[in-house]
């Protein structure tokens, strides 16, 4: 793989946390590449470090050493300004819990980034809410949405600003079996044909299936094969 094709690379990262007099080493030395367009799925037990994984790839964790590359500039060697205006430009985040704005609308939830970098666009908006198939639904809020079609709102929120990568934290793990496989399904189609990157968290080995690499943790460690 040459550089140029490598999207995001961490090495040899490390993380613990402490309770009490205990020392949790939650990442123990992972390194591993991601190439441009691909789609990579963490795996792992509840604990195994994979939802700390991610948070530290996407510049929200500092780790304690180690370091991460995203298009050609370490993450954490900036100023945390310079990570924030990362994030809002160049990369999308999806979550478990949906994080909507229970007093906006769909439309004015999708709009929020933009507001942050000074980019507002209702049109980009509009456009963001019908690739996940709510353009009829823009008004609406989100008590007035199912928790699916909540979640789909939450993804036209992280494309809003034309993001080269797109994390996603368990973003079925609120949802029932049918309406997640739904949203994965959407996830992988507005990827691929928009050629971004993307890196999910997920407890369902099942799911994991379906991206270009599925990428198992344990104990803090990688499984299986990184590159």
């Amino acid at each position: 793989m040459s550089q140029s094709d490598i999207h995001l690379s961490a090495c040899d990262l490390r993380r613990s946390f402490r309770i009490g007099p205990r020392k949790i080493e939650v990442l123990r030395g992972i390194s591993l590449e991601i190439r441009r367009g691909e789609s990579v799925f963490l795996v792992g037990a509840s604990g195994a470090g994979k939802t700390t994984l991610l948070y530290t790839l996407a510049g929200l964790e500092r780790p304690e050493s180690g370091s991460v590359t995203f298009e050609g500039r370490e993450l954490y060697k900036g100023s945390e300004n310079e990570a924030a205006r990362i994030r809002n430009e160049r990369m999308g985040f999806v979550f478990q819990g949906y994080f909507l704005l229970p007093e906006l609308t769909a439309l004015e939830n999708v709009l929020l980034p933009t507001l942050i970098g000074g980019r507002a666009s209702r049109k980009a908006a509009e456009e963001a809410l019908e690739r996940v198939g709510l353009g009829e639904r823009k008004l609406h809020l989100p008590a007035e949405m199912s928790g699916g079609e909540q979640q789909r709102v939450a993804i036209a929120r992280a494309l809003i600003n034309d993001p080269t990568i797109l994390f996603a934290d368990e973003p079925t793990g609120n949802l029932d079996s049918k309406t997640g496989e739904t949203i994965v399904d959407l996830l992988l189609a507005l990827v691929r044909e928009n050629q971004k990157t993307l890196v999910v968290v997920t407890h369902d080995a099942r799911l994991a299936e379906r991206g270009d690499r599925k990428v198992e943790i344990e104990d803090g460690l990688l499984k299986s094969p990184t590159f």
